[in-house]
């Protein structure tokens, strides 16, 4: 890395020299048609992002940030957004940028926007106006960015956002059932971005305009990029093998960094983690590590070619990717492609209050493009009164994306900041009747929450703060979070502030306090949290504490409703065919809901997103939560068609239509005596009248779920099925 880039790496996103055409200001909205650019005097663009959702001008929507953000570096940065991918003619419509196009597939995966979590197309898509389906190819981001290549050869692709991001690297690809090369290739693009990419996109830009080449590149962390030689001055780690059984050629433990050790201490973990005790291994010998500069060296990964083929090799390799994602302390990464190695740089440096608060600041009309006209976008629909407060979270769900995206460590907005989004909120969008409908982010109370040392954080690879119990170095003061509720209270106008956000109940526990100003005032009758599972096989594998936390959280929760003279409950989701997941633990957990008076509505079932530890686990059935062997203990993948139907009628055991399925499963299990209608029993033993159809429950909204209230009855609601607003 040169001088110039680290002093950039440096460089606070607002610093950066503008750019010459800032001359030309700001546009009320980024232009999506040449008659906008002609109006706001342009002969062309300098950047056109391409994305697969509608254009929503709301920091919630990933398009509409880093558009503004580059427009406030002097650029200007036109829009295409859900162009027709099957011809370059919809690419065409800008012209040709001056220096790249921006290609995003969106919000959301494409894949996991299109398609259920048993492969079905689904018939809506909540970031089209009007909510039709249909409105993206699959795999948006290689369409999208084969098609700017058509249109204008020798122009760069970036490509980025949530799905480029889950997909930088050899991934499973769960609607194939295959293992896919990086998106980065497939797309035949030039570079990628990588989580919230503000500080890549910005020195990107930058340096495109200062002249210089795409190919050159090569030193922006938070990027992916091809190349054939390995740099002059990088020391590689090979970590392309694992251990097997008998005897083992000499090799280095690819799972701990080296330079921050001693070479005894490595000799010694070396034989703990390896060793014959613990699996088995014949181990003869381990190399002596050498001391590496962290700046300078790069871990090889096991090739497509190889994790493709070999399944434990892929869980090594995820393995491996998730122990090099913190900031302070992670290493580059690079994979074979057949004769061109993708690299990966250490993920991006976190943005400092400052840098959040210029972001949340920019321009925002906080409303869809004029273009839409009525047409609801139901995304904005149903964040339009919801503040962002913070970026990523330390909870390390294995099933979870926000982690690998946006990174563990919280990225928070000042006080003033959000309070004068609430304002801007009450003044310009429309519809407003004085209730904030969410204040939070992916996790809703891990707000101003971090490592009390930040040495400590620098050096920790960690993969949770809070499991298998909260780290002794986590500060869990909730009072930062607690003022800001009360703040927020006393704005002109605002008559009600809710948090919808997910609750990390663990976290929330260690201060009583906040427990108490939550429920006492910000529960609008009912609070979401996600336990998703009661018994340890498949919590261990999501990594979530065990029901004991939930059940601390409820006692507090009725306490303080009981104080507040308020009627509230909680609403606890649960997952279906999780790896590590039986049918014994789905039987225990639908007995759990039973015996709590518990009626799912709606469930959710696992969905294998890209790139994600419970994705390789339920892809190679291994745990990469611990050293991957090829003697590894197998992990339950619960991938037949037939279990997932099981597993899913378990957590609605109350439905009729799953009685026959379930006496059938219950009498092969040896447990008829839970067939009856007996107050301990889970099913009855005889069927409906079929003339008389099953009522699901209605929603919570409703005048009859007003009655089960009042009578004390409980009814669970669906995910939502929205990712985190800040994905990028």
């Amino acid at each position: 890395m040169s001088v110039n880039a680290i002093h950039r790496a440096d460089t606070a996103l607002y610093d950066y020299p503008r750019y010459w055409a800032e001359c030309y200001g700001t546009a009320d909205f980024l232009p999506m048609s040449r008659a906008e650019m002609d109006a706001l005097g342009w002969d062309s663009c300098d950047i056109i992002i391409v994305t697969g959702d509608a254009y929503v001008d709301q920091p919630s929507f990933g398009m509409a940030v880093i558009g503004r953000l580059l427009e406030a570096q002097g650029f200007r940065v036109g829009i295409i957004t859900q162009p027709d991918w099957h011809s370059k003619a919809a690419f065409e419509v800008l012209g040709k940028p001056n220096l790249f196009f921006g290609v995003t597939a969106g919000n959301m995966d494409s894949m996991i926007n299109r398609y259920t979590a048993d492969r079905k197309p689904r018939s809506d898509d909540a970031y089209t106006p009007g909510g039709q389906g249909g409105a993206r190819p699959d795999r948006s981001t290689l369409s999208y960015s084969q098609r700017c290549k058509e249109a204008f050869p020798d122009m760069p692709v970036v490509l980025g956002g949530i799905e480029a991001s889950l997909r930088r690297i050899a991934h499973y690809d769960y609607w194939q059932d295959t293992v896919r090369r990086s998106v980065l290739l497939d797309a035949s693009a030039d570079i990628l971005l990588y989580g919230n990419a503000e500080r890549a996109i910005v020195e990107v830009a930058y340096r495109l305009s200062q002249g210089e080449v795409i190919e050159n590149i090569t030193d922006v962390r938070g990027t992916a990029f091809i190349r054939r030689d390995t740099p002059e001055g990088f020391q590689e780690v090979d970590s392309t093998r694992i251990d097997r059984p008998g005897k083992i050629d000499r090799i280095v433990n690819p799972y701990v960094n080296m330079q921050e050790i001693s070479d005894c201490e490595q000799q010694r973990r070396n034989a703990q983690q390896f060793g014959i005790d613990e699996d088995g291994a014949q181990i003869v010998e381990f190399t002596r590590p050498q001391k590496l500069n962290q700046t300078k060296t790069v871990i090889r990964l096991p090739s497509f070619e190889k994790v493709r083929n070999d399944k434990a090799l892929y869980a090594h390799a995820n393995r491996v990717l998730h122990l090099e994602t913190n900031p302070g302390n992670a290493r580059a990464l690079v994979q074979q492609y057949g004769e061109v190695d993708l690299w990966l740089n250490p993920p991006p440096i976190p943005l400092q209050t400052e840098e959040m608060d210029y972001i949340f600041g920019l321009q925002y009309q906080r409303v869809p493009h004029p273009a839409y006209k009525n047409r609801k976008i139901p995304a904005w629909e149903m964040i339009r009164f919801s503040v962002n407060i913070m970026r990523g979270c330390f909870g390390g769900c294995t099933f979870c994306s926000i982690t690998e995206h946006e990174g563990r460590i919280i990225q928070n907005r000042s006080q003033a900041s959000i309070l004068n989004e609430i304002e801007d909120i009450r003044d310009k969008v429309p519809g407003f009747t004085g209730v904030i409908s969410d204040l939070g982010g992916p996790t809703a109370n891990m707000y101003r929450i971090a490592c009390k040392s930040q040495a400590i954080e620098a050096a920790c690879r960690k993969p949770s703060c809070v499991y298998p119990g909260i780290c002794q170095n986590l500060n869990t003061d909730h009072s930062a979070l607690t003022q800001l509720y009360r703040e927020a209270r006393k704005l002109k106008g605002i008559k009600k502030i809710l948090i919808a956000s997910g609750l990390r109940y663990d976290l929330a526990v260690e201060d009583l306090e906040y427990v108490k100003e939550l429920v006492t005032h910000h529960v609008g009758g009912y609070l979401k949290i996600a336990p998703e599972h009661t018994e340890s096989g498949p919590l261990s594998k999501m990594m979530k504490p065990g029901i004991g936390s939930y059940d601390k959280f409820k006692r507090l929760f009725e306490k303080f409703s009981k104080e507040a003279g308020k009627e509230q409950y909680l609403i606890p989701y649960f997952i279906a065919a999780h790896p590590g997941t039986t049918d014994d633990d789905m039987l225990r957990l639908a007995l759990w809901l039973k015996k709590n008076g518990f009626r799912a509505d709606q469930v959710q079932a696992f969905y294998p997103s890209p790139m994600a530890t419970a994705t390789a686990m339920f892809h190679t059935t291994r745990n990469p939560l611990k050293k991957v062997t090829y003697k590894s203990d197998r992990v339950a993948s619960v991938k037949d068609p037939g279990q997932r139907k099981l597993h899913k009628a378990f957590l609605r055991y109350h439905d009729p239509d799953n009685w026959p399925l379930l006496r059938e499963v219950l009498g092969k299990m040896g447990r008829t005596d839970l067939i009856g209608n007996g107050k301990h029993q889970l099913v009855p033993g005889d069927q409906p009248d079929a003339t008389k159809s099953y009522r699901a429950p209605r929603r919570k909204n409703s005048a009859a779920a007003h009655q089960r209230r009042k009578k004390g009855r409980k009814t669970l609601t669906q995910h939502t099925g929205l990712p985190p607003r800040t994905t990028r």
